[in-house]
C-alpha cells in the first residue's frame, strides 16, 4: 500500500479514477439504453476498478482473501448505488426540469451523484471491507 499522503486522499483520488470509467462508460452506454439503466450498469464497471485500485493503493490485501473482500466491497457498493441512482435521476428526472435546469443536465446530475457516497463508502470500505488498518 503506497505510503505519504492520507489514506482519505488516496481514496478520494482512486475513486476519482473509478468515477472517469462511470462516467466514460455512462455516456458509452446510453448510446444504446435508457440514462437509468447506463446510470447502473456504468457503476458496476467503475466498481470493479475502484475494488483493485482500493486493494492495492489504499486498504492492502486483508487476510480474509479476494472472494471475501469482493463480496464485502459490493455490499458497501449497494450502499453506494443506491445513493448514486437516487440522486442522479432524482436530479436530473425531477429537481432539474423543475427548475428549468437544462445545460447538460444529465451529467451534471451524474457527476453530483457519483460524488455523493465518498464518505460513506470509504467508511463502509475501512471498516467492513478490508479492516481497520493503521497505514
Amino acid at each position: 500500500v503506497a505510503t505519504g499522503m492520507s489514506q482519505f486522499v488516496r481514496f478520494l483520488l482512486t475513486g476519482g479514477l473509478a468515477a472517469l470509467v462511470n462516467s466514460g462508460s455512462r455516456y458509452l452506454l446510453e448510446t444504446v439504453m435508457p440514462f437509468e439503466l447506463a446510470v447502473i450498469i456504468a457503476y458496476l464497471f467503475a466498481m470493479v476498478v475502484a475494488y483493485f485500485l482500493a486493494r492495492r493503493f489504499v486498504f492492502g490485501k486483508t487476510e480474509a482473501g479476494i472472494a471475501t473482500e469482493s463480496t464485502r466491497f459490493a455490499i458497501v457498493n449497494v450502499v453506494g448505488i443506491c445513493l448514486v441512482w437516487i440522486t442522479s435521476v432524482g436530479l436530473a428526472r425531477i429537481v432539474f426540469p423543475a427548475i428549468g435546469y437544462t445545460w447538460y443536465a444529465d451529467d451534471i446530475a451524474h457527476a453530483i451523484g457519483v460524488a455523493i457516497p465518498a464518505v460513506t463508502s470509504y467508511v463502509g470500505h475501512k471498516y467492513f471491507t478490508f479492516g481497520d488498518r493503521s497505514v
